[in-house]
């Protein structure tokens, strides 16, 4: 075992062990007594079933880590790579086709291998809670979507990549960078017409009280929006959201149709100020510009890797290749991964507090955005006493008590 076995070996461990003493710190934190301002919408068997939720979602992460972990070490230290790496090259002297067939096999074999804890999540825990919707269809024909979505768009994105490294010499890694984006943003744009209708069904407003309350909110703060779409997040779950998405002409903004019903119109509304908020403050320009910095840094980081032994001799693999080291190069970033995950969930928690106070300041309706939020956070049987360090490490939302508060210090600023 070298040097870089060794780093990878012990970041995995430091990643489960960190992860596993978040989720304890996290489950100490649970309480008998319901927090005071949330009484209005929470009675005390919600909120037992609320920590029962977390309780038994905690638990079930534990054993998927668990076993991901056992599964990744037994195929890595059983030799797996070359293994597999060998039986393409007999089936094939191609070194595109022996790349795509090496990396999708084994996201292939993950998927089958995380399908039996899609289900369990799905027809136990989340049935048992009374949150799911979904029929076995719609589960696997979900399955079957994105295996076909990865095929038509993932497979062309990854085989440019293994080309540009292959042949394209110094500069591939600024190639790689270059259809990394361009794919990224084309998906911007095409997924809101072209990609979320094959999952779920979405609807324009229709006339009415709410319609016109969002459209005029949306005219008075100088936001251009031609409809409102509703989802049919009914179809898989009972929980609620609502969310923005997409440039230009193709950005939508989605109300799940579960939130409408459990919603008033001005609490509706706040909501969508706050989605509009992240697109007035520049949030999702800003995290798009970031995503594509990072790449940038993934592909110049990889490109010194690429023909470095060292990283393949860790592996037991006799040879540098390009699709090897794409493999290996990810489980090596699995550190820097950690801690810009951990940078990029602060900067979105900011983020959400800028959200807030905009939908605060342009609705002159605080109380409006809080009690929506107390709402999501009761459909959702959401963590009221999330523990600190957890929400560092893993929460891109600030908890919900901590909002309110900011949402209360907003409610006498001038509108």
């Amino acid at each position: 075992m070298n040097h870089i076995a060794v780093i990878i070996l012990v970041a995995f461990f430091f990643v489960f062990f960190l992860n596993l003493l978040a989720d304890i710190l996290n489950l100490s934190r649970l309480s008998q007594d319901l927090p005071t301002a949330l009484k209005d919408i929470y009675d005390p068997e919600k909120y037992r079933n609320a920590q029962s939720y977390l309780k038994a979602n905690t638990r079930f992460e534990w054993i998927y880590a668990a076993v991901q972990l056992l599964i990744t070490l037994c195929f890595w230290f059983g030799k797996g790579f070359p293994l597999l790496d060998t039986w393409l090259q007999q089936l094939t002297q191609h070194r595109m086709i022996q790349g795509l067939l090496f990396i999708g096999l084994l996201i292939f074999a993950k998927g089958l291998l995380d399908l039996p804890f899609s289900i369990y999540s799905t027809f136990v825990i989340e049935e048992k809670f009374g949150f799911n919707q979904t029929t076995l269809k719609t589960f696997f024909l979900d399955r079957l979507k994105g295996v076909f979505l990865t095929i038509v768009l993932g497979a062309p994105l990854l085989a440019g990549i293994l080309a540009f490294f292959e042949y394209a010499g110094a500069n591939a890694w600024l190639y790689c960078w270059a259809a990394v984006v361009m794919f990224m943003l084309v998906i911007q744009f095409i997924a809101p017409a072209w990609i979320m209708p094959l999952f779920n069904q979405f609807t324009p407003i229709e006339s009415g009280e709410l319609k016109s309350a969002i459209l005029a909110y949306a005219q008075r703060i100088g936001f251009a929006l031609e409809n409102v779409f509703v989802m049919d997040g009914s179809k898989r779950s009972s929980k609620s959201n609502a969310f923005f998405t997409g440039f230009g002409k193709h950005r939508r903004i989605v109300l799940f149709d579960t939130l409408i019903r459990q919603a008033t119109t001005t609490e509706l509304v706040a909501v969508l100020a706050h989605e509009m908020g992240h697109y007035k403050k520049h949030h999702i320009f800003i995290s798009l510009a970031i995503g594509i910095a990072h790449t940038g840094l993934i592909f110049l980081l990889l490109s010194f890797f690429l023909s470095y032994q060292g990283l393949f001799d860790a592996f037991y693999m006799d040879a540098p290749s390009v699709h090897g080291g794409l493999i290996f190069f990810a489980m090596l970033y699995t550190p820097i991964e950690l801690v810009l995950g951990i940078l990029m969930q602060m900067l979105s928690r900011r983020n959400e507090y800028a959200a807030d106070r905009f939908a605060a300041e342009t609705t002159n309706d605080a109380e409006a955005l809080a009690s929506a939020l107390k709402k999501l956070s009761a459909l959702n049987l959401s963590n009221l006493t999330p523990h600190p360090f957890y929400v560092w490490l893993h929460d891109s939302h600030p908890p919900l008590l901590e909002r309110m508060r900011a949402l209360a210090s907003y409610r006498h600023l001038p509108a």
